[in-house]
């Protein structure tokens, strides 16, 4: 039967040390680059969200700490993300290597203004 949490504190919690530090940094970057962002846990992993609406999402799996979904940038942005996406919604950031701190506040950013339009935030 497949883990559930309550909170984003339960899940972060249930990792190992090394991949709970992390997991505390994206969550902490991701909720500044995020104004008036909460988090909550959303299909089992960990929520971004804005005014009650889902932003970003991020996991920790065996290998690496995924984020989802990958929003359209520039060209820039999309050099920035090429090593790193999976499929079209889904960046895979291998655990082991830095992890790129600043491309994922870009990626909660970069969601929250797309929420932001959609929903006149």
């Amino acid at each position: 039967m497949a883990e559930r949490f309550e909170t984003v504190d339960e899940y972060i919690a249930s990792r190992p040390d090394d991949v709970q530090t992390i997991l505390r940094e994206i969550r902490r970057r991701a909720l500044a680059a995020v104004p008036g962002a909460g988090d909550r846990i959303s299909y089992g992993i960990p929520t971004i969200t804005l005014d009650g609406h889902f932003v970003v999402y991020f996991a920790a799996w065996k290998p690496h700490i995924s984020v989802y979904p990958v929003p359209d940038g520039d060209e820039e942005f999309e050099r920035e993300v090429a090593p790193y996406r999976a499929a079209k919604g889904t960046l895979k950031f291998p655990l082991g290597k830095p992890m790129p701190y600043e491309l994922i506040e870009n990626v909660a950013t970069l969601l929250a203004e797309r929420e932001r339009e959609r929903g006149g935030y």
